[in-house]
């Protein structure tokens, strides 16, 4: 039975979650700040006010004469529960950067950094086996990828884009375990591995976007994220010793592994969104993913995932968006997100949720706007049920959005 969560792994610049000791640790789907608070819906979203990443094709509607920047925080308060424990521990960071920019009249780039996915953890679990007695386990896990990518878009027709990310992933995942035994003449063990990730990874994307009438748009997107083999090297060292850890009697090397290269096969995504404007005043969009964890494979070896369904719904509205007054032009957004989950641990699925609101604060200088947006977020994964860990969490995001004129010379009379 899980009985203690340590608070050492909320002094990790990283997630704090049992549930990142799975895969490739908890995968971010990261939004800018602006369609974070709206629930993360994005396939079918794009404006020239913010890159949305998560779909390439969106690049299109950058300004032919401006240059986008975008820099996104957030602060994240995670709550941990078991059946007899409880924790909490915050975590601020840098959430990811990235600019846009036109390149000739067809074609728009963009470039980022943003985390693609987080380890964090430190689990006591303790277990009485037949023959052997009570065994204590201590799992401890740190690390990440991250996602540098290079996309681009093109326009093909009126309101037809396609578009195609390039992303070098990298990034370490570590962990260590600990296997001690209560009988007087058995060895313990500890098992160190150490892997290295190294590759590349594609996202393709579409978008539609038709205007009906003078009020009305509407929209539809999709992404194709492939399944990706990544390239792994990985450390291992098994040592066994005497007594406890803290104080060893005897210790030694049972096994060791330098530098074993493989592969990671990363799932593929596919995403489909729809999105309807009025006026731009009132925004409303939804995505559905499909993602294929169940072929996720390590060196060799699955682990305990599955395929999920992702559902995200959201809406924004800015009383008028064409006034010159500043509390006419600021953006109001909800939205939510809810998983089937992609880990399942005891025979139980572990879902996730979320709900967000936030608000978007226009700024004008003299050739560049800013936007800055706030959000909050909360929401929860995992059950009691099985001796499983409930996790929560409450965020809040922020982002600052540079829309710089250029391709310009200012002329003085």
């Amino acid at each position: 039975m899980l009985i203690a969560l340590s608070v050492d792994c909320f002094a990790q610049n990283e997630i704090s979650s049992p549930y990142s000791r799975y895969g490739v640790g908890l995968v971010n789907n990261t939004s800018n700040a602006t369609l974070a608070a709206m629930g993360g819906v994005s396939y079918a979203m794009q404006s020239n006010n913010y890159i949305n990443f998560r779909n390439p094709a969106s690049y299109v509607a950058f300004d032919s004469l401006t240059f986008v920047g975008d820099i996104g925080f957030n602060v994240n308060n995670i709550f941990l529960k078991t059946s007899e424990l409880s924790q909490n521990g915050t975590l601020a960071r840098l959430d990811y950067i990235a600019i846009g920019l036109p390149l000739t009249k067809h074609w728009r780039t963009s470039v980022g950094f943003l985390p693609f996915s987080d380890r964090g953890y430190n689990i006591i679990d303790s277990r009485t086996i037949t023959n052997i007695g009570a065994v204590n386990y201590e799992y401890s896990g740190e690390g990440g990828l991250m996602q540098l990518y290079w996309g681009n878009a093109f326009k093909l027709y009126k309101g037809l884009s396609i578009g195609l990310n390039v992303s070098y992933l990298f990034g370490t995942l570590s962990s260590i375990r600990y296997e001690e035994f209560s009988g007087e003449y058995l060895y313990n063990f500890r098992i160190a591995q150490k892997d290295y990730a190294d590759g590349i990874y594609l996202q393709a994307g579409l978008q539609y976007i038709a205007n009906i009438g003078e009020s009305h748009k509407l929209g539809v997107g999709a992404v194709y994220e492939n399944a990706a083999y990544v390239w792994m090297k990985r450390n291992l060292l098994v040592n066994r010793y005497t007594n406890d850890y803290s104080s060893v009697v005897s210790y030694d090397t049972a096994y060791s592994v330098l530098n074993k290269k493989g592969n990671m096969r990363m799932p593929h995504y596919v995403g489909l969104g729809m999105m309807y404007s009025f006026k731009d005043k009132l925004t409303v969009g939804v995505d559905v993913t499909w993602q294929n964890w169940s072929r996720y494979t390590c060196m060799g070896s699955s682990d305990s995932l599955k395929d999920a369904l992702v559902a995200n719904v959201g809406l924004q509205y800015v009383p008028d968006p064409n006034s010159g007054k500043f509390s006419k032009n600021i953006a109001i957004r909800a939205g939510a997100k809810y998983s089937t989950g992609y880990l399942q641990i005891r025979n139980t699925t572990i879902s996730e949720f979320s709900v967000s609101v936030g608000l978007g604060l226009p700024f004008r200088t003299f050739n560049s706007k800013c936007n800055l947006n706030l959000m909050l977020e909360y929401g929860g994964m995992g059950s009691l049920k099985n001796d499983l860990i409930r996790q929560s969490y409450f965020k809040v995001g922020l982002n600052l959005i540079l829309v710089e004129s250029w391709y310009q010379r200012v002329k003085l009379d």
